[in-house]
């Protein structure tokens, strides 16, 4: 079992409610995250379409993966928070969508941020695309990550 693979399992536990949805997280790099869900009727609007705050919550999983993906080495030691974040909806969502998140920033930058303030704050850029690869949503979500120890 790799350190990715590890983080996936923990993500489950530390943000249960993502799963409560449905959400999969399938894969998840050193700033790079994949997660996945199937349309319910839990997660169904009332034009039979995946409902907008669905593909929110899948796409800023798939980001908080990305995220933890690249501070994997340090995320012990960080409080990670999504600061903000803006969603586009493109077209009509159904039957599995996937988010493919990345972060937009280099880790040698964040790191180097974190190093000298304590903190960083950056996008991480989300693709939400349904099983013929049509993109449905954009999503962008700014997370800001403090170290511990001046994280009050």
């Amino acid at each position: 079992m790799t350190p990715f693979d590890a983080l996936k399992a923990q993500l489950s536990a530390v943000v249960p409610f993502a799963s409560y949805v449905g959400v999969e997280i399938r894969e998840i790099g050193e700033g790079t995250a994949a997660a996945a869900l199937t349309q319910s009727q839990n997660t169904s609007n009332h034009v039979a379409t995946m409902h907008a705050g669905a593909l929110f919550t899948l796409a800023e999983a798939a980001s908080g993966a990305a995220m933890a993906g690249l501070f994997l080495e340090r995320l012990a030691a960080l409080r990670p928070v999504a600061a903000g974040s803006t969603i586009a909806y493109a077209k009509p969502a159904r039957g599995t969508i996937t988010a493919h998140a990345k972060v937009d920033d280099t880790k040698a930058a964040l790191f180097a941020a974190l190093d000298a303030a304590g903190k960083a704050r950056f996008p991480v850029s989300i693709r939400m695309e349904d099983e013929e690869g049509r993109e449905v949503a954009s999503m962008t979500v700014d997370w800001h990550v403090s170290a511990l120890a001046r994280a009050a």
